[in-house]
């Protein structure tokens, strides 16, 4: 685990008329802010990322779809510094990842559809308050490549 890191299984709701789909309320122990909510449509075998945030904390929740999700503890001092997390979401497993500002983070959309991907972000978006790094880049110790078993 990377510290700080937290999911959080979430309810779904179904009945005949379709479903709810809880994610996140502002009485909910892990809640820390509310800046903006926004959703990303990642393609099958796409990948997004690498991104490290300086003082947003993410609340990613997929509602369709899977992605495989990754965490790198970039944070200097951090008891987890240098570890790696791997997290399959969405469908088959429908929960909250809360991410804390200055874990790198990235995803990629599993087949066979696109997935929908909800952030509440603690914070709204400010130029430079992000920085992107290339998804193939040495400075994170991982390969997207997937691996058979």
């Amino acid at each position: 685990m990377i510290e700080g890191v937290k999911i959080i299984a979430l309810k779904r709701i179904p009945d005949e008329r379709g479903a709810i789909y809880h994610l996140l309320r502002r009485d909910d122990s892990h809640f820390c802010g509310f800046g903006e909510v926004y959703v990303s449509k990642i393609f099958p075998g796409i990948i997004k990322g690498w991104h490290r945030h300086t003082s947003m904390w993410l609340n990613y929740a997929v509602v369709s779809g899977m992605i495989k999700l990754v965490l790198y503890d970039s944070r200097a001092g951090s008891p987890s510094h240098a570890e790696l997390m791997e997290l399959f979401i969405g469908d088959d497993n429908y929960c909250l990842v809360q991410i804390p500002p200055g874990v790198v983070n990235g995803h990629k959309g599993l087949p066979p559809k696109p997935a929908l991907l909800i952030n509440v972000a603690s914070e709204p978006y400010m130029p430079g308050e992000m920085e992107r790094i290339d998804p193939f880049s040495p400075e994170i110790p991982y390969h997207w490549d997937v691996v058979h078993r």
